[in-house]
This record gives C-alpha cells, structure tokens and sequence, in this order.
C-alpha cells in the first residue's frame, strides 16, 4: 500500500530529474575566471511505483550555505490523493563542488520536508561526464518504509543568473 510519506520520499529522491532524450553534448563550464556554479537545472522526471507513477517537477536548485536547495511538487498517478509538494536540500560542500568539477564521482545527503511538515532522508552521487563538464549523471536514493526507490537523472551546473 502506498502511502503519503511515500509519494514526498519520491519527490526528494527525483530531485535531479533526467534530462530529455537525445540530449546535447557534454557542456563545459567557462575558463576558471568564470562564475562558480551556483544553481542546477534538472527536467521534470518520472519514476514507477506500484500500479501507478509519479511525476516530479522542480524549481531550479539554488547552491545555498552548502546545499542545493529547491521547491518540488509531485502528481501521484493514479493515486492523486498521494500528491504534494514541498522543500529538499542536498548537502553540497565546496570540496564536493570542486570534486565533481575535477571530474570525480561524488556521494551526497540530504533531505526533504512536505508541506505537511514530513521529513525524509535521501543519498545518491553526482557522475560528471568529464573533468569541467557542467552536465552528468545523478543516481539517487529514498527509503520509503521498506521499500527503496532509485532515481537515475541527469543535472546540468550554471552559473548564477
């Protein structure tokens, strides 16, 4: 049986949702002069659950006091009493920023909170596609009761506006 904790755990974990298909080549971030990364655009995404699915959107994601932050909503269909949305941050240091922008693979946490005042716990890691790229690929996690729930999705980094 699907719950309502389940539904905002899924929104959480989509938080970096895929990019569309066919998507354009690795983007580089501007010569070290440049801006650091301060936000990261993701698509909408969707993921199966039992008997149904769930589509998740997302505000860009704000590099803030070592988290990327963003708001989130989430349709639960066919299920759409389970609907909702709400607030995640994935705990983000510099040194993590500056390792994936080396090229390396890196682990995250974080969190998310639904309007209902629901808090969840979320891992995954960020797999850039090339040292400096400001594109790759993220795989994230979110335990749902004893049901586990994994997102793979793409992120792309930019500057800030």
């Amino acid at each position: 049986m699907l719950r309502r904790a389940s539904a905002g755990l899924i929104l959480c974990a989509a938080a970096l949702g895929p990019g569309p298909a066919g998507a354009a080549p690795p983007a580089a971030l501007d010569p070290p002069s440049a801006a650091p990364p301060a936000r990261a655009l993701v698509d909408a995404t969707r993921t199966s659950i039992y008997l149904g699915s769930v589509r998740l959107t997302l505000s860009p994601l704000q590099l803030r006091e070592g988290a990327f932050t963003a708001d989130y909503a989430a349709r639960v269909v066919p299920f759409l009493f389970f609907s909702e949305h709400g607030h995640f941050a994935i705990d983000f240091s510099g040194d993590q920023l500056a390792r994936l922008l080396r090229g390396e693979t890196v682990a995250f946490e974080g969190w998310a909170r639904n309007s209902a005042g629901q808090e969840r716990r979320i891992t995954g890691r960020a797999v850039p596609e090339a040292a400096g790229a400001a594109r790759g690929r993220i795989k994230v996690r979110v335990r749902v009761g004893r049901v586990e729930l994994i997102f793979n999705s793409t992120y792309r980094l930019e500057p800030a506006p």
